[in-house]
């Protein structure tokens, strides 16, 4: 192997240049602007009982670009856990300052923060819904990487598992949904998550639709099997994309949600001919393949009809919420102000096919 050589005329080059230089030779050195420009250095490490950067929720929202808050979260104290799914839990909160209760959500998952940024973002919509038939949410939180949200505390609980045979106390009930659904529906706001769970009612007898939105967020986080438990109320066309060709319309799919809920609650059972805690496949088969589940024949005519405009196969002729609201079936029961008695407004939908 031969040695590396030097380039050509580069030897005693060091020689020929102190013969060739000349004293007194100076050259001037080139002059930069006056700028600003430094080397950052590191900061000194902080107290050792500094709270970090994630515990300052006010700064975190600042920085994210978030109105501030109004409810510190260190003036939370927890009472007791009152719930839980695949979402989060939720706690029962005291604020000390005004000894006021609320709940607390904290949604599972870890994720990156600019994950954590986007879901903050969306969720930040909920803060500026405002109707007495849907759960308001007072404060987002980002506290050591878990998203908690303040809502307002619904102290009797779900619906879930309630029998309402009655159809005059089934048809108050369904108007406090139906109120609900429309006021989102008329803000753009899918639910995508309507079920007895989250159908929440206080102590003075108030019906309340909880975690609209959140649902949204949760599915794009969540692997498939933890949505196993609303796959139950999932219209045909959302489980299945090749019907319908392949649309689908949110608002739609909560009329099918909301239709299985109101009937599920008439029959004291979940109204398919499988469980709601079946297998994904018998779910599938008993949304996607069978029939849509009807009210019983011994029901009242308004009923069954009721239930027949939500629970169409195809989502064009499932009803509006605004339209639902001057359905026979509510007028009967409750005292329908004149400006939510749409149905007179709106085109009739396409007849249902005998």
């Amino acid at each position: 192997m031969r040695p590396i050589q030097p380039p050509p005329g580069t030897a005693g080059a060091s020689q020929n240049s102190r013969s060739r230089r000349l004293r007194g030779l100076t050259l001037p050195l080139p002059q930069r602007e006056p700028t600003n420009l430094a080397v950052p250095l590191p900061l000194p490490p902080p107290p050792p009982n500094s709270a970090p950067p994630c515990m300052n929720h006010q700064s975190t929202n600042n920085s994210m670009g978030l109105p501030p808050q109004t409810i510190e979260f260190s003036h939370l104290e927890r009472v007791n856990r009152i719930g839980s799914g695949a979402g989060g839990t939720v706690y029962k909160v005291v604020h000390r300052p005004s000894g006021r209760q609320y709940a607390l959500k904290v949604m599972y998952g870890n994720h990156e923060e600019s994950v954590r940024n986007q879901i903050l973002r969306e969720i930040m919509i909920l803060r500026d819904v405002n109707d007495s038939n849907v759960v308001k949410c007072h404060e987002i939180y980002n506290h050591n990487g878990e998203i908690q949200v303040l809502l307002e505390l619904m102290d009797n609980g779900s619906l879930e598992g309630h029998h309402i045979p009655n159809e005059h106390q089934l048809s108050k009930l369904t108007y406090q949904i139906l109120r609900g659904i429309a006021y989102l529906h008329r803000r753009k706001i899918v639910h995508r998550d309507i079920k007895p769970s989250n159908i929440l009612v206080n102590s003075m007898k108030k019906v309340k639709i909880a975690d609209f939105g959140v649902s949204r967020v949760l599915a794009q986080t969540m692997d498939c099997n933890s949505s196993v438990g609303t796959l139950a109320y999932m219209s045909p066309e959302r489980i299945n994309s090749d019907l319908n060709n392949g649309k689908y319309d949110g608002f739609a799919g909560d009329i099918w949600s909301f239709g299985v809920s109101i009937l599920e609650f008439y029959l004291g059972r979940y109204p398919f001919t499988t469980t709601r805690q079946g297998d994904w496949a018998s779910l599938m088969c008993a949304i996607c393949m069978s029939e849509p589940p009807e009210a019983p024949p011994t029901a009242s005519p308004e009923f069954r009809d009721f239930i027949a405009r939500c629970l169409q196969r195809e989502p064009a002729r499932r009803w509006t919420a605004a339209h639902l609201l001057g359905h026979p079936f509510i007028l009967h029961y409750n005292q329908v102000p004149q400006q939510q008695n749409l149905h007179q407004l709106l085109p009739p939908p396409r007849p249902l096919s005998s």
